[in-house]
């Protein structure tokens, strides 16, 4: 079996990948693989939980940064055929220059008195995308006309957005958050001095 070095991941990723309790040898080894001897810069680790049809499915997202380029390691939980757990791992390492937005958005309760203590974040987003993926959104195209029956067709957008992770003071802790805009706002400078390189 081929596995990474594990233990050459600084101590505080690994504790935060075995504090989310998932598959954490699996998830390191799979994240270290990846990132061979690179040096990191920072990393930014993410477990949500989706309920479907099956159950609640977890799925754990780790980015690590680098000089060069930006390790996306995204891990899912899943069955057999015959109903037995399994894990998925995928890693993804996209070059700095090739990155496209960076994307940090930050909602505030009571923006009239930001810098106030009843002014507090309560969500922040980080999306970024590389143009790995398209999503095409369609709607249908209304009329001013409220007597109109006609069919006017459909509208579409063709969206580029490989990865969204969103955070919250409530759901994640304000350690978290600040650690995510942290993270963002450094990848949106070596992102456009690699672009410039």
């Amino acid at each position: 079996m081929i596995t990474g070095s594990a233990h050459t991941l600084p101590t505080a990723l690994r504790t935060q990948i075995a504090d989310c309790g998932f598959f954490p040898q699996f998830v390191s080894d799979s994240v270290s693989m990846a990132l061979g001897d690179e040096p990191l810069v920072d990393h930014l680790v993410q477990q949500e939980a989706t309920v479907g049809p099956e159950g609640i499915i977890r799925h754990l997202t780790v980015l690590v940064l680098t000089a060069a380029r930006l390790v996306v390691a995204h891990t899912d939980e899943n069955s057999d055929e015959h109903d037995r757990p399994t894990a998925v791992t995928t890693t993804e390492s996209v070059p700095l220059w090739r990155m496209g937005a960076v994307s940090l958005s930050r909602v505030v309760s009571h923006p009239e008195d930001y810098g106030e203590a009843n002014s507090q974040v309560v969500e922040t987003w980080l999306s970024l995308s590389w143009d790995t993926m398209h999503r095409l959104e369609v709607v249908p195209v209304h009329c001013v006309d409220p007597e109109c029956r006609a069919d006017h067709g459909f509208n579409g957008e063709m969206v580029s957005e490989d990865i969204t992770l969103r955070m919250s003071p409530a759901a994640d802790g304000q350690a978290n958050v600040d650690h995510l805009v942290n993270f963002a706002t450094r990848l949106q400078r070596m992102v456009a001095a690699a672009g410039r390189g």
